[in-house]
């Protein structure tokens, strides 16, 4: 049965992040927690003295069973929940992306991309450019409730990079994808933030995406980080690379599933001869 579990504010103020210097790493936590109450006064923990550091540039997968505190952690970046202890550092400039497009129905995707941002003709063009960027040149006037699943999630990016964040939060992006949009989808942001080099955090549950985008993957368990894995592959990556096998082994092991067996390669002597 679930339980609803409602922040542990009634004595404590949270804090929202700070902005980071000029200088250093685009994102900088040391000792971050964050507590939240069970309807029955337990404290949870679910961010218990987290550190992390995310370069200028660099791309971050976190990986996590379903309610260890990843999309807590991208709230508290995204400046959408405070904590409660810790040094919390990330860039003025930052955008989420969410499962969900979340466009608004009655706003063409022109308007959808430049939501927010100053009226006037440059604002204009420059969402134009975006959206041409992402392959939706021609459906600027086009409404949401037109587009596929992909296409109004790349209206989505659309909007995130027209304001130039030095910070990009990801969400599961793709979750409510099919199998193969989801992989076009994939191969599509890791181009977009290889030519933009924002810093980015994906939260995802899928170890092959991880791999498959990040410069670096972590894993969190009990409110802190059990690994964190650089990739050293080049793109466009393989996954029947020794090194893709290896890490997709390792992490599932630190999420504490057992990696499939791999399917064993018949001998040719093994093969029926024909009569």
């Amino acid at each position: 049965m679930n339980q609803t579990i409602s922040p542990a504010t009634d004595n404590v103020t949270t804090t929202q992040a700070q902005n980071t210097p000029s200088s250093g790493p685009a994102v900088h936590i040391r000792g971050l927690r964050r507590t939240f109450t069970a309807p029955d006064g337990t404290p949870r923990h679910v961010l218990d003295g987290l550190d992390l550091d995310i370069a200028r540039g660099e791309f971050v997968a976190l990986l996590g069973a379903s309610g260890t505190g990843k999309t807590t952690l991208l709230r508290i970046l995204g400046a959408l929940d405070g904590h409660d202890e810790g040094t919390v550092l990330v860039p003025p400039s930052r955008t989420v992306v969410f499962q969900e497009p979340r466009l608004v129905p009655w706003k063409r995707v022109l308007a959808n991309v430049v939501v927010g941002l100053p009226r006037g003709a440059q604002v204009r063009e420059t969402g134009r450019q975006a959206l041409a960027e992402v392959g939706l040149g021609r459906h600027a006037k086009a409404w949401p409730a037109t587009l596929s699943g992909g296409e109004a999630q790349r209206v989505a990016l659309a909007r995130a990079l027209v304001r130039e964040p030095e910070l990009l939060l990801l969400d599961e992006p793709f979750a409510a994808l099919d199998a193969l949009t989801r992989l076009r989808m994939q191969d599509f942001v890791g181009e977009l933030c290889r030519v933009h080099r924002p810093a980015v955090l994906l939260v995802t549950h899928d170890v092959d995406e991880a791999i498959r985008l990040a410069d670096r993957v972590a894993v969190l368990r009990d409110g802190r980080l059990v690994t964190d894995e650089r990739i050293g592959l080049d793109h466009p990556r393989d996954a029947g690379h020794p090194r893709f096998a290896s890490l997709r082994s390792r992490l599932l092991a630190d999420l504490g599933v057992q990696a499939p067996a791999a399917s064993p390669k018949s001998h040719p002597a093994d093969q029926e001869k024909p009569a």
